[in-house]
C-alpha cells in the first residue's frame, strides 16, 4: 500500500507539472499584472496627435495557446490601433504571394540598428530598405503586394487581418486622419526609396494603404489570437484557416526576431528570447513557437517606441514558462 501511495504521488506530481506547464497560465498572468500594474515609466506617443489621447493607465495581458485556449487579465477589450504591428501581416501576404527569396531580394531581412522611421538607415543600407518591419520596408512591402488596383489590394490586406484576428476589424478613422495629416516623413521615405529603384508601385497609394493598415483597431484578445496563428505553424486555432504555409512561418518569425522591437531588438532577444513585434500605440505580441502567443497593451513607451509594461510583462511570462527559444530543455 505504501509503495502504491508513493507511486500515485509521483504520478499526480508529474500530471500536475505538465498541466501547469501546458494549460494553467492564468496564475502567471495574474502575477505579472499585479507586479507591473503600478509601473508608470514611459510616455504615451504624441507625435501622432490622436495617440496622445489614450490613457496611460490602460493595461491588458492575453495569452492564446496554439490549441486555442485564451487567458486574460486587465483591460483586454480596450481597442487600440495596430500601428507597426500591422507590418507582420502585410509581410505574411507578401510571403504568400512572392516567397521568401523575393522578399529577401526586394525588401531584405537585416536589422538597421536605427529608429524605425530613420532616413539615415535608408541612405546607408545596402538595399536602402533593411527589412519589412521598419517603415521604409513596410511601405515597400505594401507596394509589392499584388492586386488589380488599390481597392482590391486593401481588401486583401483587411481580409487577411480579419482572418488572423478571427474577427471583423475596423479602421479607427480618427487615428487614420491624424496620421494622414502628419505622415510627410513617410511620404518622403517612400519617394527616396523610389529614387533608388526599391519601391514597387505608386508611392501615394502605398503610403495611404500603409497608413490605413496601421490605423486598424484591435483588442488585446484579438492581437493574441493573431499571434497564435504564428505559434500554431500558420493555422488559426480559432477558425482552422491555414493563413500562412507552415514552411513560411519561420521566415516571418526570423524577421520579428531580427527587427520586431526596433533598434532595441538585440537587447530584447538577449533578455527575453522570443520573436516579438511592437507598435507605438502600446501593443506588443510575442510568439513561443508551438506553445502560445502573448499580447500586452499598455500605451506608455520607452525612447525606442516599445511599451514599457509590455516588455516587462512578456519578459516575466517568458521566464516563468521557460519559453526562451534559446534554452535547451532538459530531457525527461
Amino acid at each position: 500500500m505504501k509503495k502504491l501511495l508513493i507511486s500515485l504521488t509521483i504520478i499526480l506530481s508529474i500530471i500536475a507539472h505538465f498541466s501547469f506547464a501546458n494549460d494553467d497560465y492564468q496564475p502567471i498572468l495574474n502575477q505579472a499584472y499585479q507586479k507591473y500594474k503600478s509601473d508608470n515609466k514611459g510616455k504615451v506617443a504624441s507625435y501622432i496627435p490622436s495617440l496622445a489621447k489614450y490613457s496611460p493607465q490602460l493595461y491588458g495581458i492575453v495569452l492564446a495557446t496554439a490549441d486555442g485556449k485564451i487567458y486574460t487579465v486587465g483591460n483586454t477589450q480596450a481597442k487600440f490601433p495596430l500601428e507597426s504591428l500591422s507590418k507582420i501581416f502585410a509581410l505574411s501576404l507578401s510571403l504568400k504571394q512572392d516567397g521568401p527569396n523575393e522578399i529577401l531580394d526586394k525588401i531584405g531581412a537585416d536589422a538597421t540598428g536605427l529608429p524605425f522611421n530613420s532616413v539615415t538607415a535608408v541612405e546607408q543600407s545596402t538595399n536602402h530598405i533593411g527589412n519589412a518591419l521598419v517603415n521604409a520596408g513596410a511601405m515597400a512591402t505594401v507596394s509589392l503586394i499584388k492586386a488589380d488596383n488599390g481597392n482590391n489590394k486593401w481588401d486583401l490586406i483587411m481580409n487577411n487581418l480579419n482572418d488572423y484576428a478571427d474577427s471583423k476589424l475596423e479602421i479607427n478613422q480618427d487615428v487614420y486622419q491624424s496620421e494622414m495629416a502628419t505622415n510627410q516623413h513617410n511620404q518622403a521615405i517612400a519617394k527616396l526609396l523610389q529614387s533608388y529603384g526599391h519601391f514597387y508601385g505608386d508611392t501615394n497609394e502605398a503610403v495611404d494603404l500603409y497608413t490605413r493598415e496601421c490605423s486598424v483597431d484591435v483588442s488585446t484578445v484579438e492581437l493574441a489570437k493573431m499571434g497564435a496563428v504564428l505559434a500554431n505553424s500558420g493555422k488559426s486555432p480559432f477558425n482552422n484557416k491555414q493563413l500562412l504555409d507552415s514552411k513560411l512561418v519561420p521566415y516571418l518569425l526570423a524577421e520579428m526576431t531580427t527587427a520586431g522591437m526596433y533598434d532595441t531588438s538585440g537587447t530584447w532577444l538577449y533578455l527575453v528570447g522570443l520573436p516579438a513585434k511592437s507598435g507605438v500605440s502600446g501593443g506588443i505580441v510575442a510568439i513561443a513557437p508551438g506553445k502560445f502567443a502573448v499580447a500586452v497593451y499598455s500605451p506608455p513607451l520607452d525612447n525606442s517606441g516599445n511599451s514599457v509594461r509590455g516588455q516587462e510583462t512578456i519578459r516575466y511570462i517568458a521566464n516563468q514558462t521557460n519559453s526562451n527559444i534559446f534554452i535547451t530543455k532538459d530531457k525527461p
